[in-house]
């Protein structure tokens, strides 16, 4: 039905479309001035008109936030946009000859001002055109931020439940028990200060006490040492991004009980020093590293060899929506700030898929070494948001809350990024050995866009959960004693408390 719109119908759509994206915050149009250093993004347009009917159905097994007419809008200012890039063209081309013919008038006063008559107005064409041009693309851009990424064909279709099981890994689980609840767990060890957290900051807040501060630490040195022995280089991202660049890396995490589209963000409202640099971004606190790692490829171009190219980032993620609500909220589960190590890797667009199954093994070993039972899944379509192509999440065993909780996911994410944040790369046809490493800004726009994938090394308060759940010691009435850890995390361990804490055995 929506193919068969009326032309004033279709600009009735376009208008609210616009509209409608021009005030959201989980998409955007080009940021105004002085609130982006990167160029706008350059997404295929032709691609999405192609094939209007593959895309529409995409968006909807996704449950993207595409209204209907949307893609049909998008086709018709692809078309408009060409034909007024057509017409400008022209014009342009027109303008650089009329001095010959003012100049050839120059004897004939008549024909001189008839002349120059015709070059103001060719002039003032052009600059309309230019200004039709502009709002066309603006128009353009605004409705194409809209559409997901397209949707591998081996994931499932529907919502969270329909994910399917790849595989299985660890020991037996522990049967469910209230008494492994690691809040329990952790209140008889004193390892958590909820209530201090909650009157210093507010709920889903806390601090980590003694074992569980080393507990941390360890995880956090543990999964980095692996990734490392994995090739990739270890770096410490900004806690800050601007919002700019966490749009174009798609990450919006939706809160679907939640009327503000950016209730997961925390933005920072005074920017000292800004105006002394020129510079106004709006300021938010990073999701996670996956945004200020995918913002140090921004408008480069590698060359194929360096590729690819791999990150392990350690930062802070912050979640403004995590403690909104349910039984998810209790404890270390959903927290509104945790550590996070994050992988991040930039490939060509033959080695995506396989590098996916790379991080997957990686994050395979990480987990089996902390002897925890957890399965691989395979994210259905409503799970993978706007920029993912394909999602593996891992998910641990927790006995405490008697079910499944995710410590992990993997996704790639093809160009939906790159070609946000302008990351391209050089062939090995195009590479010589007097080239320098990397360039920026990026080179011809004949180079193709590079595909990005980001993975969980280690989400730090889940695998404290999965932990405690599992490695809590009770003695014979069911007292908590202690707390059974794997050797993995043994030579990451920085000391011991005091010798009457002695809590922790190694196993």
């Amino acid at each position: 039905m929506s193919g068969m719109l009326s032309c004033r119908t279709q600009r009735h759509v376009v208008r609210r479309l616009y509209e409608f994206y021009s005030r959201s915050k989980n998409y955007s149009t080009q940021p105004e001035k002085g609130t982006s250093r990167l160029p706008k993004p350059r997404l295929d347009y032709r691609g999405l008109v192609e094939d209007i009917s593959f895309k529409s159905h995409n968006a909807f097994n996704r449950k993207a936030p595409l209204p209907n007419g949307a893609l049909q809008s998008i086709a018709r200012l692809y078309a408009d946009q060409k034909a007024i890039a057509t017409a400008l063209n022209a014009k342009r081309h027109a303008q650089s000859t009329i001095g010959d013919h003012i100049r050839a008038s120059s004897g004939d006063p008549e024909a001189k001002k008839a002349a120059l008559e015709d070059a103001k107005f060719l002039k003032s064409e052009i600059v309309h055109l230019e200004e039709e041009l502009t709002a066309t693309e603006d128009r353009l851009l605004a409705l194409a931020l809209a559409v997901p990424n397209d949707t591998h064909p081996s994931s499932p279709i529907g919502p969270e439940d329909a994910a399917s099981v790849l595989s299985i890994h660890g020991p037996e689980p522990i049967p469910a028990s209230s008494s492994r609840d690691h809040v329990s767990i952790a209140r008889c060890l004193g390892l958590f200060d909820l209530e201090a957290a909650a009157t210093v900051t507010g709920s889903s807040w806390y601090y980590l006490l003694n074992e569980a501060a080393l507990l941390e630490m360890a995880i956090t040195n543990y999964a980095m040492s692996m990734a490392i022995a994995h090739g990739f280089t270890p770096v410490t991202t900004p806690d800050v991004v601007s919002l700019d660049i966490a749009r174009r890396c798609g990450f919006t995490p939706r809160d679907p009980q939640s009327s503000s589209p950016t209730s997961q963000m925390y933005h920072i409202t005074q920017h000292p020093g800004a105006e002394q640099e020129g510079h106004h971004p709006e300021l938010v606190l990073a999701g996670t590293a996956e945004i200020p790692l995918a913002g140090m490829f921004a408008n480069k171009v590698l060359n194929s060899r360096e590729l690819p190219a791999k990150v392990v980032g350690l930062g802070k993620a912050f979640r403004a929506e995590a403690g909104a609500r349910g039984a998810d909220t209790r404890g270390l589960y959903r927290v509104h700030q945790f550590t996070k190590l994050e992988l991040f890797v930039v490939t060509t667009q033959e080695q995506s898929e396989q590098m996916m199954d790379e991080m997957k093994q990686l994050q395979t070993q990480i987990f089996e070494g902390l002897g925890l039972t957890f399965r691989v899944l395979d994210m259905p379509t409503e799970e993978l948001g706007a920029s993912a192509y394909r999602k593996y999440d891992m998910e641990a065993w927790m006995p405490g809350r008697g079910s499944w909780g995710e410590i992990s996911s993997t996704s790639n994410c093809t160009d939906y990024q790159s070609r946000r944040l302008h990351i391209r790369y050089r062939p090995e046809s195009l590479c010589s050995s007097s080239e320098p490493k990397s360039s920026s800004p990026a080179g011809p726009k004949t180079l193709p866009f590079a595909h990005t994938l980001n993975g969980t090394a280690a989400a730090v308060p889940r695998l404290i959960v999965a932990l405690l759940e599992n490695g809590a010691r009770f003695d014979k009435v069911g007292n908590v004693v202690g707390l059974n850890l794997p050797k993995a995390l043994q030579p990451f361990w920085v000391g011991a408390i005091n010798s009457e804490r002695d809590i922790i055995r190694w196993v």
